[in-house]
């Protein structure tokens, strides 16, 4: 791995010595793994610190029943560190780390990141910063849950896919769809066929088409 490459993944680079620097270059692994694989499952599983050089990974968590949520996603330079939940045990937090889409990535092992991150107060100071973002993230999602109706979520959800895709037109299923947002399949069903009548989605086997995206906006708001 690249010295250059490696330092856009961490913006306290320039505080680490050379050679916990070097050890960082060293270990640095690059990996990749189609859309559909499990990378990460729950905290006895600790692959190490993710780098995500390309594509997009999906964090989720299941419920006793076994429905899942989409906590947030992951894109090009960011992080993972709940990939590596060895090195924080006062942490109890099991999630699931799937490729949404074909992915490269770079594993650093959590054994080298535990010790620089007791060498280091930067490292530490990183570690921490990451947690909270994500925890920020977990946060805001669950005021979205209790708060917030679920056609105004959905509709939400429906933007931020078209956003992220470039299209209006979404292959998703519905049950996809209930596992990104914590519910069951035919409460999508029912608000999805909503929409259709409405005129703010097209529905066809498999997919979704965003026929009114002005609407959704007022809604979602």
């Amino acid at each position: 791995m690249s010295n250059t490459e490696l330092k856009d993944f961490f913006p306290i680079w320039n505080k680490l010595t050379e050679a916990q620097q070097q050890r960082l270059l060293t270990a640095a692994e690059l990996r990749s793994a189609k859309g559909g694989t499990i990378l990460h499952n729950g905290s006895m599983d600790c692959l190490g610190l993710l780098l995500i050089r390309s594509g997009q990974l999906r964090v989720y968590t299941l419920s006793s029943e076994g429905r899942e949520i989409t906590l947030y996603r992951l894109f090009e330079l960011d992080t993972c560190l709940f990939s590596a939940s060895c090195v924080m045990p006062d942490i109890q937090f099991d999630v699931v780390v799937e490729a949404e889409k074909d992915s490269d990535f770079y594993i650093l092992p959590s054994c080298l990141f535990k010790d620089l991150m007791e060498e280091s107060a930067a490292i530490a100071n990183y570690a921490n910063q990451l947690i909270s973002s994500r925890f920020s993230e977990v946060m805001w999602l669950m005021d979205q849950i209790m708060w917030k109706s679920f056609d105004k979520r959905l509709a939400k959800f429906l933007l931020e896919e078209s956003a992220l895709e470039g299209s209006p037109s979404l292959k998703l299923t519905h049950e996809r769809i209930a596992n990104h947002m914590g519910t069951a399949r035919e409460v999508v069903t029912r608000m999805l066929r909503y929409f259709q009548s409405e005129g703010m989605v097209t529905l066809t086997r498999g997919a979704v088409e965003l026929t009114d995206p002005a609407r959704l906006e007022q809604l979602a708001e």
